[in-house]
């Protein structure tokens, strides 16, 4: 999970390092592209076949227009703010997936402390949009602030993706399905805009030939198929706590590759966002380690009634 978290932490990064060779939303497209044809290969080895009858197609066609979309609001964030930003509001996802789930699902009620959760990371929110310097120009922090609210959109994309493949038959389908859905759908749209904006040229750099290598083979093929693989092994709950540390990576590789800049309200706000999410989504978790302790502490310590006698 570390290892996950440094790979999509990079990503917004890499994105953004490499934009003046490539654009970000020709890279998210054949990044998708070529991943999805490697998860079709995968499908082949392993004999899986996409069945069209069972009506996944639609519920498929739904998340790949949300995955598509939550990468277009990426590709645009990252032209008017730092990947620092676009990592912690596009990682607010869990708080937009526990509010669909809500409202979709009876079993996935959010409890008390989930509602302060949400309140804290919504607060942490507010506080970040004003992380940019007083001392900006008017224009800059304009642009900076449109580019916070594309980066946000990405992460309500990225949660409403995750409530239909949860509400719908694709929560029981091969993973490779739905990633394979989701694959083709980035690229298709990915590369409408690309070609909209007239961002299709490339500048065949060293550095925009390794993005490109460590985008379609690193982030969207293997990170992804190693993140369903630890879905299958360990405890959700967890993993989704681990999964914090994706925007303290953001962050902390955006100001040591790019120089980018930390404003203390940003990053007071990306605290609160963390914080919030945490209350969230590992709610189980917590309530779980609660759960042992008091059988713990009742185990070693006998009843009082029990001690009188």
């Amino acid at each position: 999970m570390v290892v996950l978290c440094t790979v999509w932490g990079m990503q917004q990064v890499a994105l953004k390092a490499t934009a003046g060779d490539i654009s970000p939303a020709l890279q998210i497209s054949v990044r998708s592209g070529i991943a999805a044809v490697l998860v079709a290969l995968v499908m082949v080895a392993r004999k899986e076949k996409i069945s069209l009858a069972s009506g996944l197609w639609r519920p498929g066609l739904a998340v790949g227009i949300l995955f598509a979309s939550e990468y277009v609001f990426v590709s645009q964030a990252l032209h008017y703010t730092s990947a620092a930003h676009t990592s912690v509001f596009l990682y607010t996802a869990p708080v937009f997936a526990a509010l669909g789930l809500h409202w979709k699902l009876a079993d996935e009620r959010l409890a008390p402390l989930q509602w302060i959760g949400i309140a804290i990371a919504f607060a942490g929110i507010v506080t970040a949009f004003l992380g940019h310097g007083l001392s900006d120009s008017f224009a800059h922090m304009g642009q900076a602030l449109r580019g916070d609210a594309l980066a946000l959109a990405a992460g309500a994309s990225f949660g409403a993706t995750n409530v239909v493949i949860r509400c719908t038959g694709l929560a029981r389908a091969p993973a490779t399905e739905t990633l394979l859905y989701q694959l083709v759908g980035a690229f298709v749209l990915l590369l409408a805009v690309a070609a909209t904006g007239g961002e299709l040229s490339l500048n065949p750099t060293p550095a925009a030939w390794a993005g490109l290598v460590f985008q379609t083979l690193v982030v969207s093929f293997a990170s992804f198929l190693v993140w369903f693989w630890l879905l299958r092994h360990y405890l959700a709950s967890r993993l989704g706590v681990l999964s914090f540390m994706t925007p303290i990576f953001g962050v902390a590789l955006g100001a040591w590759l790019l120089n980018e800049p930390i404003e203390p309200t940003f990053l007071a706000g990306a605290l609160l966002v963390l914080g919030g999410i945490a209350l969230v989504s590992g709610y189980e978790w917590l309530r779980d380690a609660a759960v042992r302790r008091h059988q713990s502490s009742n185990a070693y310590g006998p009843p009082r009634s029990k001690a009188r006698r």
